[in-house]
């Protein structure tokens, strides 16, 4: 039988997690969807701009928790084009920004399936964002660097957090750092070597969504502090002068607060 269309699908960014933030495209891409296969960490309220009849596979893929097999996530898209449905597949934030969106568009094209990719507003922007701060400032911040805390399990080349560090103070750059909760520990000793111990760091949890939380303090107090305020996934760690008036702003509250007492 032949299909009424070549087979395709596209790779949709949901965003962050507010359904607000979503873009028009990535509204009509989920309208139109036969199949959607669904992130873990995308919400019930994103998922609505579905079809009714359109048959929704949640695929969970949550840092730090047991995830549905990439290749059988990779295999159920080509199944399902290739019998003619019209498949989206619905991921957290954006499909190339730690998305492992260059894997599936490498894995679909491979089987002669075409992709189409639309870009969702990733966390490390929209966090920030939240907080009236920006990633790059003329003053403090001349780029920014959006890097990974979590390598490919078995992976010997991971991040050298020190020479990052010596290459964010020489160009003055921001570090947006995603899934670095679990190895925050190791994270704060390496920068240490090549960054101020007093450089702001902030860390912001469930980021966009009502439950969002954060913290502002100096690197070397980030580990005592996300088990402090006992921070876990999903969360993005930000390493940067940006957040030095905000920094500032809550010492001198406290400072207050003590006076006060």
């Amino acid at each position: 039988m032949k299909h009424p269309h070549p087979p395709h699908v596209t790779l949709v960014g949901a965003g962050p997690g507010d359904p607000e933030l979503l873009t028009l495209k990535a509204v009509k891409a989920i309208a139109s969807a036969t199949v959607l296969l669904v992130d873990d960490l995308v919400s019930d309220a994103i998922t609505a701009h579905a079809s009714p009849t359109a048959r929704i596979i949640h695929v969970g893929k949550r840092g730090g928790c047991q995830s549905t097999p990439q290749a059988f996530i990779e295999k159920l898209m080509a199944q399902e084009a290739l019998a003619g449905e019209t498949v989206v597949r619905l991921k957290g934030g954006d499909p190339f920004i730690f998305g492992r969106g260059g894997e599936e568009v490498e894995h679909l094209q491979a089987q002669g399936i075409a992709v189409k990719v639309i870009n969702g507003i990733t966390a490390g922007l929209a966090g920030v964002t939240s907080l009236g701060i920006p990633l790059t400032h003329r003053e403090h911040a001349h780029g920014v660097v959006f890097i990974t805390g979590h390598a490919k399990q078995g992976a010997a080349d991971g991040v050298d957090w020190v020479a990052l560090g010596h290459t964010a103070v020489q160009a003055k750059l921001t570090l947006v750092i995603y899934m670095g909760v679990s190895g925050a520990a190791h994270l704060q000793e390496s920068l240490l070597h090549s960054m101020r111990a007093n450089t702001p760091a902030a860390v912001i949890h469930q980021v966009s969504l009502p439950t969002q939380r954060h913290v502002v303090c100096e690197l070397q107090q980030l580990h005592d502090t996300l088990v402090r305020e006992k921070l876990a996934s999903p969360s993005v760690i930000v390493v940067g002068d940006v957040f030095k008036g905000l920094l500032a702003m809550q010492h001198s509250e406290t400072v207050r607060a003590v006076a006060a007492y």
